[in-house]
């Protein structure tokens, strides 16, 4: 047994009196740093990723919308380009119809041409051969070139070189009653003589060099003055400061420039916008160059006025490529191409009645 002395379980422990008291309530807290110290560290990754999501979205969604705003305004310009280009595109529509007008008038005479000639070759065979004829017949054929040359491409030079030859054809014969028929060849030939004579290789060189030079000549906007400032000799062997003090003097008194250019002012061009300028010139001295080929004087003169007028309003023609092109306009434009052809017709009639009567005589 131990001498421990047992505890009676009915008494109840004492009461300690020394206790210390209740303490106050805690004071409430932020919701917000609540619900932070509750979360754990991959709870707080997780909203850190999302913050970065939603930041990252937005500032897409931003972007987004700057490159919209930014490609519609790319579009409106693009729009007004293309109804330029439009314009420019109908226009060289025209001048192409036009041209196509004037070469095919040109292909139906040189058919015709070709049509009578094949007729005068057929007839040519079936002539008879004998000199007399022969001969008539070849006089015949270049009377009728000689009219060719003169309806078709106003070639003064080449018909009378025809007639000539005609003549001569008629002198080798030596017959008398050929003389009535030399005379009145020689009639058409002194109304060629009188003529006046004009160049047209000269002139259509003239024009070519033109074509070659349109991409090569300075736009008006593109103008620019240079202004060099003068160093007087005194100022090698100043010193840093007046040096200094003297370059910005020069450079304030080039901040402000007035400039009367006596023209109206002029739409900046683009790019696309000159490439067609130097293209629809070309056209209008190609066109003119046709006209030239067909002594149209009307066509030539409008096409050469307004490529004069086009270099004088685009171009600098201050320049020496611009100079250069304004001289050559102006002394195309005051070249006079139409002249009044003779009627050539009496000849080529008098040898074709003289050679039939003849071939009813030898029958």
């Amino acid at each position: 047994m131990s001498d421990q002395p047992q505890s009676n379980p009915q008494e109840k422990p004492a009461t300690d009196t020394t206790a210390p008291p209740l303490m106050a309530s805690s004071p409430v807290r932020n919701p917000l740093v609540q619900l932070l110290s509750q979360l754990n560290i991959t709870q707080m990754t997780l909203a850190v990723l999302v913050v970065v999501f939603l930041w990252q979205w937005f500032d897409a969604h931003y972007q987004i919308n700057q490159v919209q705003q930014e490609l519609a305004k790319r579009l409106a310009e693009t729009d007004g380009m293309n109804k330029a280009n439009q314009t420019l595109l109908t226009q060289n529509q025209e001048v192409v119809r036009e041209l196509g007008g004037k070469l095919s008038l040109l292909e139906s005479k040189y058919a015709e041409s070709q049509n009578q000639r094949a007729a005068l070759e057929a007839l040519y065979q079936e002539m008879s051969s004998s000199r007399d004829q022969t001969a008539l017949a070849e006089v015949e054929q270049m009377l009728l070139i000689a009219g060719q040359q003169l309806q078709l491409s106003a070639n003064v030079k080449a018909a009378l070189i025809a007639l000539q030859q005609a003549d001569n054809r008629l002198q080798q014969l030596d017959r008398p009653a050929l003389g009535g028929l030399r005379k009145t060849i020689n009639q058409d030939i002194d109304k060629l003589r009188v003529l006046p004579n004009i160049d047209l290789p000269g002139i259509n060189l003239h024009i070519d060099n033109l074509v070659s030079a349109v991409d090569t000549l300075p736009l008006a906007q593109d103008i620019r003055k240079q202004t060099e400032a003068q160093i007087p000799a005194s100022a090698v062997d100043e010193g840093s400061w007046k040096k200094f003090w003297r370059e910005l003097w020069q450079e304030t008194k080039q901040l402000v420039r007035i400039e009367n250019t006596e023209k109206r002012e002029l739409p900046l061009l683009s790019p696309t916008q000159t490439f067609f300028l130097r293209e629809n010139l070309k056209i209008r001295l190609l066109s003119a160059r046709l006209a030239l080929l067909s002594h149209d004087e009307i066509s030539y003169k409008h096409d050469i006025k307004t490529a004069q007028e086009w270099t004088t309003l685009y171009f600098d023609t201050h320049s020496k490529e611009g100079s250069a092109a304004l001289q050559s306009l102006q002394k195309l434009a005051s070249s006079n191409i139409n002249i009044e052809l003779p009627d050539i017709s009496n000849s080529f009639d008098a040898v074709r009645n003289y050679r039939i009567s003849h071939e009813k005589g030898a029958r």
